[in-house]
């Protein structure tokens, strides 16, 4: 790819400044489904944005003996993380940054806001803080195999490691929904753990721990924070989108060009739109469960869903070559 065109890829469409438009659009059109499902009128379209400024308009605390520099890097580095991720994710056709291995590469820069997290609560010097980043980390430990899992079995199934590859054999083929169900119910169940999003706001639980990791977080920080999620928000769901529902590919649109481009950027957003709304429902449906209840459903059933799902994969692509 010339060096223009990438440099514009990277930071204006599909990169930067698209992701954080959409993670804010995605923001507004999660809180508007969640006020109309509890019959409420809920916000303004721009109110996603208006928040974002206000955060960054407020004065920035750093909490009394708490290194001040790691308090600023910490929200910077999830920020990159997520925006990093997002690159290696179809959005209108194959990624000019793809490389063998890059889904593990994704997986490991979403595992990092989480990490990151549980370093806020850990050195804020707040009891609400640290117990919220306990927590963190406790839940990281519980949905993060069953999520991988649950990640692995399109992999297998197309036989490569890229995100790319993955979506356009299913372009060659046909969704890996329609022969993974069950991987994708775990997979769409660890991204909504991931973000921290009911049920699973353990670590954040305002009725006990205030805010949790985040009580200490004021002005730009809580802002790139908030931002971050956002993002991860969208680029979990087009990760998801890509692997199991061949992402911006449509199967009976094969020749590249203009059309092919527009379209599959019409089923990016499509795809991406209706798995918030799925994740949307189970949030205003559902209550908190308790972190113990997690941890029986996470490893007793959730796990045990994804590895019967790689098994199913495994025992076709044998049956397969026979």
């Amino acid at each position: 790819m010339d060096p223009g065109w990438l440099v514009l890829y990277v930071f204006v469409f599909p990169g930067l400044l698209f992701l954080l438009a959409y993670a804010l659009f995605m923001e507004y059109v999660d809180r508007k489904l969640g006020a109309r499902i509890q019959n409420r009128v809920g916000p303004p379209f721009f109110q996603p944005f208006a928040d974002l400024v206000k955060l960054l308009a407020k004065e920035d605390i750093t909490p009394e003996d708490v290194d001040p520099p790691a308090m600023r890097a910490i929200p910077i580095l999830a920020f990159a993380a997520v925006a990093t991720a997002f690159l290696y994710v179809p959005v209108i056709g194959s990624s000019p940054l793809a490389f063998p291995g890059d889904l593990i590469v994704v997986l490991y820069l979403l595992t990092l806001p989480s990490i990151l997290l549980f370093l806020i609560g850990w050195i804020s010097r707040s009891v609400f803080s640290t117990l919220g980043g306990v927590r963190v980390a406790t839940q990281l430990f519980i949905y993060e195999v069953p999520f991988f899992l649950a990640l692995l079995g399109p992999a297998l199934a197309a036989g490569t490691w890229t995100i790319s590859g993955i979506v356009e054999w299913q372009r060659a083929n046909f969704w890996v929904v329609v022969f993974q169900p069950i991987g994708f119910i775990v997979a769409l169940i660890g991204l909504q753990a991931k973000l921290e999003r009911t049920p699973f706001d353990i670590p954040e639980a305002e009725t006990e721990l205030v805010a949790g990791p985040w009580t200490e977080l004021t002005g730009r920080k809580l802002a790139l924070m908030r931002l971050a999620v956002d993002m991860a928000l969208v680029t979990g769901a087009a990760l998801i989108a890509a692997l199991f529902l061949g992402g911006p590919s449509i199967p009976w649109v094969l020749e590249p060009g203009w059309l092919a481009t527009l379209a599959g950027f019409g089923s990016f957003l499509v795809k991406t739109l209706a798995i918030l709304f799925v994740l949307a429902v189970v949030r205003m449906a559902m209550g908190r469960v308790r972190i113990d209840q997690l941890n029986d459903f996470g490893w007793k059933y959730l796990a045990s869903a994804a590895i019967v799902q790689v098994l199913i994969v495994l025992f076709l692509n044998g049956a397969l070559i026979a």
